[in-house]
């Protein structure tokens, strides 16, 4: 067994399951093996392009990124998919990669160059900082992939890919050269969200918004040519400085006469008009607002209608520009303080109120952001948007859950054109090159090319050879590459054997939250620039939050790091990573569980699309179920004789037999439709119940006493038996291995294969639900039933588990089936084989207690097994007490309470009274048979 040697280094079964050795080992093992690899590659000889691929593109993390929680439940899901479909021999593949993620990357290594040399970008340049830039990816860059492979990705690692190669840039110049081509991109001034602390533009999708106390600012606007004023208010006096308009509802009479007259901006003095606009929020403030088109979304559409001038009185840093007179150069809340100061001695201000203000901050940086007038360049959505709606309303591409479809068809409905032009230096730079003028400044003329060389052919054909260009500073939003991650990723714009059969893709996996960030992105450029879905699904997982529903954060103390639950880790290095809650929780540390059984945990215990409250306890009992799957498989192979040979041929002489294999078959089935229908959390809890409560609890337990008739010459019923157990296991396995990879293949690399079989788990065949026996399932559930019936009264009347009773079983026309069971259901439900009477009727024995299960009762013979006396002494004093909640009951429900109370708490006493009736109706049978 050679392949079977070089997956686990010892080939003996020892006592318990070491996952820290073992899954290391096995992940190089499948590695080195190329089982990552899809079949069926186009690159090779023998390719079949008629053979339809299974492919999954990586949502790509930054390479900034550090392992977290949102990895593992991608890394889990995906790798579900990819084994799945491995399994049931698809050509699969798994693109890995990761993003620049430029705005995060850049203020990492900004903060390295401050902590390490005090030296900024732009001192050291941006050449300088580009390659100290790069030198950090090269050195943490790998690190994501290690944590990947840690989680058990099956990708193919020779295909891993990164937003800034060099065949992901020649995608990204190709489609901004495409879509600016057909008139879809444009440059111009436009109001955009601003970032003072990253200087960049960001995209509206990046800012988020958040209540935060505030305060209401009420002062006068003095009119032009009266001594009197309009009172107005505004949560921004600083932007006072850039208004160019008072704005009233045409229909408020309290302003109506101000409309078409002139007002004096406060300390300035500059005239500015008094507008009529229906947009104006009569209960906002005074009902009276200022307009500041250079600083405001909503005032820069009132000022468009109504034509008015754009004033930028903030610049890249958000201090006061020459347009703020006297507060020129001061930071924008310096100058709030000091203009109020100012207005208040000047007699302007009237009062200021505590406001809740939904203040926009930056998602990176996490300061405010600022709406400011800006030249960019813009992508025209409209028309890219009706496709991406057209491709999910026609049924090319699903949503799962489908409630996201709803979220996303009104945000494509109403989105706006995107911003892609970013005043930052990691990242694509934008193809573009400007005509330098005479004094050395770019002009407005600009060259859009693929490279540097087309753009200088474009404009010597037109200025002569002697033109000067110069390349737009700006880079582009890294969501414009990202969005081109699913064909960019396989060669595109090139005809590349890998895009031509593994695109489109097959899912999108991903967390719900960057539905629009990335995914709607991802499905409108592949729409535009291949004419095809660039995937026929998109699965969204929910957030992993702490066990009480809470949002992990480092705020909160709740972060738990997978890494800990994967490699364990000690009280102290959570309490150092600001993780208090969980220190408090785990004094002592969080022990090892191994990769299996986070993975089963995030895999099994939530809903697409809804999050899951991760608790610790959950994974601590996954590691059990792998260690309950590792004992399983050391009880079979330690009960198979030498020279034992697998056998495709399953007999299935008892009952046991008939019903665990189909039981298999059914759970084999419903499993499949479950993963196909992504509802991987219902076909995993399925396959655990199966493993652990018929399996192991039930089956095994069986197999034990059939095993034993080898000492009493049954031979042939132990070796099916073994064959069975070994079969079931094994299937069992195969279910199980895209859910727990390491445990699974490390068993089945200890088991005896059939003759045809392949070397690893990882590469066998998905199984296939045979037939099922209905009477085998109905009879062997009714007397698992009877058997629980059994242990149940045992359990009531305290008798000792090891105490053997006699026992009398009227099963009715079940009878002969049932007596043909006598000896497993003597040993599961603790009765003397010798003493079961199992016949179609009886009266009911003196001293005897009943099980009554579907038909059949069973009379448990307690002859000087309890004392009789002191039995009914106690069934008398349980039944008095009950007789006593039964007249309360009765007479709550026959008196007004019924009428007055609520119904949900008169159902709940009649729920009340009808389990206390039931029970009465028990113990009196049970005083009846001593």
């Amino acid at each position: 067994m050679t392949n079977q040697q070089s997956a686990i280094s010892n080939p003996q079964f020892p006592k318990t399951y070491d996952h820290a050795a073992t899954e290391r080992e096995l992940y190089a093992w499948w590695e080195k093996n190329g089982w990552f690899k899809p079949s069926n590659d186009p690159n090779k000889p023998g390719h079949d392009p008629a053979k339809k691929p299974f492919v999954i593109s990586i949502p790509p993390p930054n390479v900034t990124g550090e392992l977290h929680l949102g990895h593992a439940m991608f890394v889990s899901v995906e790798d579900l998919m990819i084994r799945y479909h491995r399994m049931k021999g698809d050509p699969t593949l798994w693109v890995p990669g990761s993003d620049h993620a430029g705005i995060a990357t850049q203020l990492q290594v900004e903060k390295m160059l401050l902590r390490e040399d005090e030296v900024t970008r732009e001192e050291l340049g941006r050449e300088e900082f580009l390659r100290r830039t790069w030198a950090w990816k090269e050195k943490y860059g790998g690190i994501i992939y290690d944590q990947l492979r840690r989680l058990g990705a099956s990708c193919d690692w020779d295909r891993v890919r990164f937003t800034l190669d060099e065949g992901l840039s020649v995608a990204v110049r190709e489609a901004f050269v495409r879509l600016h081509d057909k008139g879809l991109i444009y440059r111009g001034p436009r109001l955009i969200n601003w970032s003072p602390g990253l200087k960049t533009a960001v995209s509206d999708l990046e800012v988020e918004y958040s209540e935060e106390p505030g305060s209401l600012y009420y002062f006068k606007y003095r009119l032009a040519d009266e001594d009197a004023f309009i009172p107005v208010a505004t949560t921004r006096p600083e932007t006072i400085l850039g208004d160019t308009a008072v704005a009233v509802h045409p229909e408020d009479e309290r302003y109506q006469r101000f409309i078409g007259r002139d007002v004096l901006v406060p300390m300035l003095d500059r005239r500015i008009p008094v507008i009529a606009d229906e947009a104006v929020d009569r209960t906002f403030g005074t009902g009276a607002l200022k307009i500041t088109p250079g600083h405001d979304f909503t005032d820069y559409e009132v000022g468009a209608r109504h034509k008015l001038p754009i004033i930028s009185m903030l610049d890249r840093e958000a201090k006061v520009t020459a347009a703020g007179g006297p507060y020129k150069g001061l930071d924008r809340f310096a100058a709030r303080e000091k203009l109020w100061a100012d207005m208040l001695a000047d007699g302007l201000t009237l009062k200021v109120e505590p406001y809740l203000r939904n203040t926009p901050r930056s998602q990176r940086g996490g300061e405010i952001v600022e709406p400011m007038v800006s030249v960019q360049w813009f992508v025209k959505m409209e028309g890219l948007a009706a496709a991406g709606l057209d491709a999910v309303r026609d049924g090319r591409i699903r949503i799962v859950p489908e409630r996201f479809g709803k979220v996303y068809f009104n945000w494509l409905d109403n989105i706006k054109d995107w911003t892609v032009s970013r005043q930052l230096w990691w990242g694509h730079r934008i193809p573009v090159w400007y005509v330098v003028g005479t004094d050395g400044l770019p002009t407005e003329e600009y060259f859009v090319a693929r490279t540097e060389s087309a753009a200088y052919n474009l404009a010597r054909a037109k200025h002569g050879k002697s033109v000067e260009l110069q390349q737009d500073p700006d880079v582009l939003d890294t969501w414009f590459s990202s969005g081109l991650w699913p064909f960019s990723t396989l060669g595109w714009p090139h005809d590349t054997p890998d895009l031509k059969y593994f695109y489109p893709t097959s899912v999108m996996e991903t967390g719900y939250d960057i539905l629009f960030f990335w995914v709607a992105r991802m499905i409108m450029t592949g729409l535009e620039f291949t004419r095809a879905a660039p995937f026929h699904t998109v699965y969204l997982h929910g957030l992993v939050r702490d066990e009480h529903g809470h949002k992990m954060s480092k705020t909160t103390g709740n972060v738990v790091d997978p890494r800990w639950i994967i490699d364990g880790a000690s009280g102290d290095t959570v309490r150092a990573a600001g993780s208090a809650v969980i220190a408090n929780q785990f004094p002592d540390g969080i022990a090892s569980m191994g990769t299996d059984a986070l993975r089963f945990t995030l895999l099994t215990s939530g809903t697409p699309g809804n999050d899951l409250n991760l608790s610790l306890a959950r994974v601590e009992a996954n590691r059990n179920f792998a260690n309950k799957i590792w004992n399983i498989a050391r009880f079979i192979v330690g009960n198979l004789p030498e020279g034992f040979v697998r056998s495709s041929l399953l007999p299935s002489p008892s009952l046991s037999d008939r019903w665990i294999l189909s039981r298999l078959n059914t759970v084999i089935a419903d499993a499949t439709r479950f993963i196909e229908d992504y509802e991987f959390g219902q076909a995993g809890n399925q396959i655990y119940d199966f493993l652990w409560g018929d399996f192991a609890d039930w089956y095994v337990e069986i197999a034990k006493l059939q095993l034993k008739a080898a000492d009493a010459g049954a031979q042939d019923t132990a070796d099916s038996t073994r064959q069975i157990l070994l079969h079931v296991l094994d299937q069992t396995l195969r279910l199980l291995h895209p859910y727990v990879p390491y445990i699974t293949e490390a068993v089945w690399q200890k088991l005896p294969r059939l003759a045809d079989e392949g070397p690893a788990l990882i590469v066998a065949s998905w199984p296939t639900a045979g037939a099922t026996d209905g009477e085998a399932l109905e009879q062997f559930e009714h007397l698992r039933a009877l058997v629980r019936g059994i242990r149940n009264a045992r359990t009531e009347k305290k008798i000792e588990p090891k105490k053997r009773l006699g026992a009398v079983i009227a099963a009715g026309e079940r009878a002969g089936w049932l007596a043909e069971q006598r000896d497993v259901l003597a040993a599961l439900a603790g009765l003397e084989a010798a003493a079961l009477r199992i016949v179609s009727s009886v009266e009911a024995p003196a001293q005897s207690i009943s099980v009554i299960e579907g038909g059949t009762q069973a009379f448990l013979l307690l002859e000087g097994v309890i004392d009789a006396g002191a039995e009914r002494e106690r069934l008398t004093k349980e039944l008095a007490e009950l007789e006593r909640v039964i007249a309360k009951s009765q007479g709550l429900l026959g008196s007004d309470f019924a009428k007055r109370a609520p119904a949900a708490v008169v159902d709940k006493e009649r729920a009340r009274l009808a389990e206390a009736e039931a029970g009465r109706a028990k113990l009196v049978a049970q005083l009846e048979s001593l």
